[in-house]
């Protein structure tokens, strides 16, 4: 039997198909790793450039992150971080920490929006009325589905039983804890939220301060009692934060400001 000398090689209609066939699994592949890479780590680049409008400063002698929401209407960049939420898979979230830093994120863009679509205004309550206050209004589209600041606060982040939450999301007012200037993130979240309670219980005008006979702080402790249940309470809670305060009872009593948490020229 005679060896041949020369190789075989695949006519053109096959080489054809094998490149036909290479380059849908390399195209497939690309696109999973796409969609994985952005479920997982949402760009936030708009988002931050949004949070470069806080700046610290005092309204009704409150020191407070302040918001231009004019140039925020203006720039058009607020629009963009909030396309960026309402057209995310929210389904290919994968962990609580994912979950919760995205719609930590979700409640703050859309409360900075429904700010800056009325704007100007005093308070964030004058987009509503008695009859159909704001929170349950329409604020944005996530998943497909129209969602308010309700929705987004009680049926999606409250239920995770994350307590310092209530240290994260901002209702656009004075009282409020302050925006943070970065986005929160999977990766940084658990000391984010570490900082944010500090930050707030710090803060001795809408946050927490010492009486001659008793601890006071935010109504927020009083509101949502039951979401520091898993502390051990309120008090718990923020002795955990503030181990310096004396041994009083602590009454969550401040007034609350509504007042929104805008620069006003």
């Amino acid at each position: 039997m005679k060896r041949c000398d020369k190789a075989v090689t695949p006519n053109q209609p096959e080489m054809n198909f094998m490149k036909f066939v290479v380059t849908k699994l390399l195209f497939a592949s690309l696109i999973s790793f796409t969609i994985n890479t952005w479920a997982k780590s949402p760009d936030w680049t708009d988002y931050a450039e949004v949070l470069k409008q806080v700046k610290s400063g005092l309204k009704h002698e409150t020191p407070l992150a302040l918001v231009d929401y004019g140039e925020l209407k203006q720039s058009g960049q607020l629009e963009k971080a909030y396309r960026l939420i309402s057209q995310f898979p929210v389904d290919s979230l994968e962990t609580r920490d994912e979950k919760l830093a995205f719609y930590i994120n979700t409640y703050n863009i859309l409360a900075l929006k429904m700010v800056a679509d009325h704007w100007p205004l005093e308070s964030i309550k004058d987009v509503g009325s008695l009859f159909r206050p704001v929170w349950g209004k329409t604020a944005g589209i996530i998943g497909g589905k129209k969602v308010s600041l309700n929705d987004i606060e009680h049926e999606m982040i409250r239920p995770m039983g994350e307590p310092r939450i209530h240290m994260a999301i901002v209702c656009a007012s004075v009282s409020c804890p302050d925006l943070r200037t970065e986005p929160y993130t999977a990766e940084k979240l658990n000391l984010q939220l570490d900082d944010q309670a500090k930050l707030f219980l710090s803060n001795d005008k809408k946050g927490l301060w010492v009486g001659s006979k008793a601890i006071h702080a935010s109504k927020i402790f009083d509101w949502f009692e039951e979401d520091f249940s898993k502390e051990g309470g309120v008090k718990s809670f923020i002795r955990q934060y503030r181990p310096d305060l004396p041994d009083l009872d602590i009454d969550a009593d401040i007034d609350y400001d509504w007042s929104v948490n805008g620069v006003t020229r």
